[in-house]
């Protein structure tokens, strides 16, 4: 294969990752493995190459190439079609193969930025090195200074996870299960507090608390939900340790299908509906001030799948105490459905202007009125809510 049909390969390869990509579509591509939704093939240089819409900051999408340094790997991960027991096509780069073929799509005008990942070949740490050789070569060769989100490798060094912060846009490393209980499940070679949980450790002590020094990546992590057997507080719990005690910035989640010729072919498919319960919880965590004790389990420590868990939460917390819309606290006004930060910063930018009497006023400031209606009072009366058509 010439350079731009391995890149084609490498790409489809990165399907597996759900970082900086949004759900899958259920396409299946040659590596086995669905793309995300919104995925678009664009041909550079007669080649087809998948190109992915990620997320930036304040929402802007973006073109992203995904894609993998080296589809071989040395581990035997249960559920991964790239595991070594596998019997598939392995495609190779050497870093300036990677840069020089990134860069071409980038000339091309249809990618804005590179997430690079590989299986590994010849130990964790050469293969971190390799990843980061890669980085350096379009930074300081090829003078790219968009975004580049880089993967840390099980068995990592600490200094590679430092240079890497310092040349990549964003890290990440997938702690794939949410316990060393769980992982052998999933992937029997790895060690969760040997290899995959220092990285993130390493990544949290080398930010400075008052933001000063060199601008350093941002860190994330990935999960595979419902191939191990774990419940949703298993991977809310160490979600929230990673967000408050090793400054994380974002929790992917990958709903498990199942790969034909893995340890887990025959085990059932994890639904998506699970998958973005568990994204919703995750911003609670993160950007809502909810804590694990305020999440909406059930006795198997489990998220409603037929609702949000905001939603969840505030029928069994706020439906018999509402929030007063005109007096509540941030914090507070936080906990309505139908209300983010914005929409808090608008309230109390509108309650120094005067009462806010009715849902009107309510619509008027962009929030979603008839979703926040059941669980507020205006001046200490319940607004009117229409009832459903259908119960």
């Amino acid at each position: 294969m010439d350079l731009l049909e391995r890149l084609r390969y490498a790409a489809e390869g990165a399907y597996q990752d759900a970082a900086d990509a949004s759900d899958r579509d259920g396409r299946t591509p040659a590596c086995g493995i669905p793309p995300a939704r919104g995925v678009t093939s664009y041909a550079v240089a007669g080649r087809e190459i998948p190109i992915y819409p990620a997320a930036g900051p304040g929402g802007r999408r973006f073109p992203l190439l995904k894609a993998m340094l080296t589809t071989a790997c040395e581990r035997d991960c249960n559920y991964c079609s790239f595991r070594s027991e596998h019997d598939q096509r392995r495609v190779t780069f050497h870093p300036e193969e990677m840069a020089r073929a990134f860069d071409q799509a980038l000339r091309a005008g249809v990618v804005q930025g590179l997430f690079l990942s590989s299986g590994i070949a010849g130990g964790g740490a050469n293969t971190q090195e390799r990843l980061i050789a890669t980085a350096e070569i379009l930074r300081r060769r090829f003078g790219f200074r968009g975004y580049i989100h880089l993967k840390l490798m099980p068995g990592a060094e600490r200094d590679q996870v430092l240079r890497a912060m310092r040349i990549a846009s964003r890290v990440s490393i997938n702690l794939e299960a949410p316990n060393p209980q769980r992982l052998p499940a999933l992937a029997p070679s790895k060690s969760f507090e040997g290899e995959l949980l220092p990285p993130l450790r390493w990544a949290s002590q080398a930010r400075t608390p008052d933001g000063e020094g060199p601008r350093l990546a941002s860190s994330a992590t990935q999960f595979v939900v419902g191939a191990a057997g774990e419940s949703d507080l298993e991977i809310l719990s160490t979600v929230q340790h990673a967000y408050h005690q090793l400054g994380l910035a974002r929790a992917f989640f990958q709903s498990f299908n199942p790969v034909r010729g893995t340890p887990l072919e025959n085990a059932p498919p994890e639904s998506s509906v699970r998958q973005n319960r568990l994204y919703e919880a995750s911003y609670l965590l993160r950007d809502y001030g909810f804590d694990l004790e305020d999440m909406p389990l059930d006795l198997n420590g489990n998220l409603p799948l037929d609702r949000d868990p905001k939603t969840a939460y505030a029928a069994r917390v706020l439906s018999e105490t509402p929030v007063e819309i005109n007096t509540a606290p941030p914090e507070l006004l936080l906990r309505i459905p139908g209300v983010g930060p914005k929409g808090v910063q608008t309230l109390l930018d509108a309650r120094k202007q005067g009462a806010l009497r009715e849902l009107s006023h309510l619509r008027q400031l962009g929030i979603l009125a008839e979703r926040a209606a059941p669980y507020v009072t205006l001046m200490g009366r319940r607004p009117p809510q229409q009832l459903p058509l259908f119960p």
